[in-house]
């Protein structure tokens, strides 16, 4: 039974919400625990991020996409698989969820609800790094064979918290969650209008070498046969 209005989009704002308490509590836990090891307080970090992304995407998935970013929800609306009239609708309950997530998380390790971070992320490697990490999300979801997204957006977001400067946002909604987060995950405020810059470059970058893959695979082909099977049911 496909799903209507109403529960997309609390599937949207539920999973978000979710995602960022996943990001931002393991934060804290990995903070609390690593004794000042920075290098461990990651590691711990990113498993967490690595294994909730990928129960999310799988329980919200058949719901509304498991967008949980509105790069991608922009992404999807341009291509037709999210109508346009779900595109507002989408982002408010993926920012709303993001901003949930991380009132979440204080709650859940004693701390105070309301925060704002104060941890400043600029310069142009890092909103390099966010293009990249983004660039990579949207590809590997616009390119990923049927069945496998949910699978191979976890692993290469978690090899993009190691390998981009940024430890890969790589989703506005992420950006505007952990801005309410002074811990381990969160991004002042003045910081965030760069990433988000970063991030929807990135992705804009992403569905144009999706095109050029597609056509140069349909091309060598030849017209009429099918071309790189990819998957829209799961989206991060």
């Amino acid at each position: 039974m496909t799903a209507g209005t109403p529960q997309k989009l609390l599937a949207e704002a539920l999973g978000t919400a979710l995602l960022l308490a996943v990001v931002i509590g393991s934060g804290i836990m990995a903070e609390r625990l690593s004794g000042g090891n920075v290098a461990l307080a990651l590691l711990a970090n990113t498993l967490a991020t690595v294994g909730g992304l990928y129960i999310l995407i799988e329980v919200f998935g058949p719901i509304s996409g498991a967008h949980f970013n509105p790069a991608v929800s922009l992404v999807m609306a341009a291509r037709g698989d999210l109508p346009k009239r779900l595109l507002a609708p989408f982002i408010v309950m993926q920012l709303l969820g993001a901003m949930l997530g991380a009132w979440l998380a204080h709650a859940m390790f004693d701390m105070s609800i309301l925060q704002v971070s104060t941890k400043l992320r600029t310069g142009h490697g890092q909103w390099i790094a966010e293009g990249v990490a983004t660039f990579g999300l949207l590809l590997v979801i616009l390119r990923a064979p049927a069945g496998r997204a949910s699978a191979m957006v976890a692993a290469y977001i978690g090899a993009a918290y190691w390998f981009t400067a940024s430890t890969s946002f790589a989703n506005p909604a992420a950006v505007f969650g952990r801005m309410f987060s002074d811990s381990f995950a969160g991004i002042a405020p003045a910081s965030a209008p760069g990433f988000v810059v970063a991030q929807l470059v990135g992705a804009g970058l992403a569905v144009a070498v999706h095109h050029l893959l597609s056509a140069r695979s349909a091309n060598a082909q030849g017209i009429g046969s099918a071309s790189h099977p990819s998957s829209t049911a799961h989206h991060v």
